[in-house]
């Protein structure tokens, strides 16, 4: 149990190397997730937000511009830096350097607590008791999750599939992306905490298309990736590139499923 804390605490960090890099390849949110947070949330303009794990701000953004007063807690100084950038248009937010399980809770509650791609980096024994005492009685639970899924150009994942067994010891053989109705939504974790009510379900499924160079700027930006020993990680990224070029036409289409959860917190 301690390996796997001391390895999440150490791939979390990582996205902090180029954090240029994530903010210019990462794919961002689609507006309607944002829409539908609002709505599940009841949140007006003023709404007290309380964000987990900017990073650069591409959550972020969507949330300033509805006129919410956002605290955002980021662990890594460059992604802050640029969330800092991103964000400077916008008095109503205020980007603090800290890890959330560290960070004092202000007196003050909030509205709503969210995360985006970043819950499942914090230690399983505070984020859900740490989320729920930084609500109001009533405050809402907002947590997005991506998921690589088998949609857009699925035989060139399944060619992919090769260049990963080959230069990633890690992979597991034969692996494949779920199909995105094969993505279940499960309540257990938050039912289990007894904090909240039990929650809603939204999804967004997404192609978005990439050259050979956006492709691997994005592969670039994700702490496995960036984990690799230099030599496998420049053998991987050069075997997926040749790839894309060589049978695909110079570039691919790749499927993210974008998963809301949202939960009230119990009186």
């Amino acid at each position: 149990m301690a390996e796997a804390g001391d390895r999440r605490h150490c791939l979390r960090a990582i996205f902090a190397e180029d954090a240029e890099l994530y903010d210019r390849a990462r794919p961002g949110y689609p507006e309607a997730l944002f829409d539908d947070i609002a709505a599940l949330a009841a949140l007006r303009p003023g709404a007290r937000v309380l964000e987990i794990g900017p990073g650069t701000g591409q959550a972020t953004l969507p949330m300033a511009r509805r006129g919410y007063r956002v605290t955002a807690i980021e662990l890594g100084q460059a992604m802050a830096a640029v969330a800092r950038r991103n964000l400077a248009p916008f008095p109503n937010v205020a980007i603090h350097t800290a890890a959330f399980e560290d960070w004092p809770l202000p007196a003050e509650p909030f509205d709503l607590v969210f995360a985006a791609t970043a819950f499942h980096w914090l230690d399983p024994e505070v984020r859900w008791r740490k989320a729920a005492a930084a609500l109001r009685p009533g405050g809402s639970l907002a947590v997005i999750e991506t998921v690589h899924v088998a949609a857009g150009d699925v035989d060139f994942f399944a060619a992919a599939q090769a260049c990963y067994e080959r230069w990633d010891p890690d992979t597991p053989p034969g692996f494949r992306c779920p199909a995105p109705d094969a993505v279940l939504d499960d309540p257990a974790e938050v039912d289990a905490t007894g904090l909240f009510a039990p929650p809603a379900f939204r999804r967004y499924l997404r192609e978005i298309p990439y050259t050979r160079g956006q492709f691997i700027d994005v592969l670039n930006t994700y702490s496995g990736h960036r984990a690799l020993e230099p030599r496998r990680r420049a053998g991987l990224l050069a075997c997926i590139g040749d790839l894309i070029d060589t049978r695909f036409g110079g570039s691919i289409r790749k499927g993210y499923l974008s998963r809301l959860m949202i939960a009230r917190r119990l009186p």
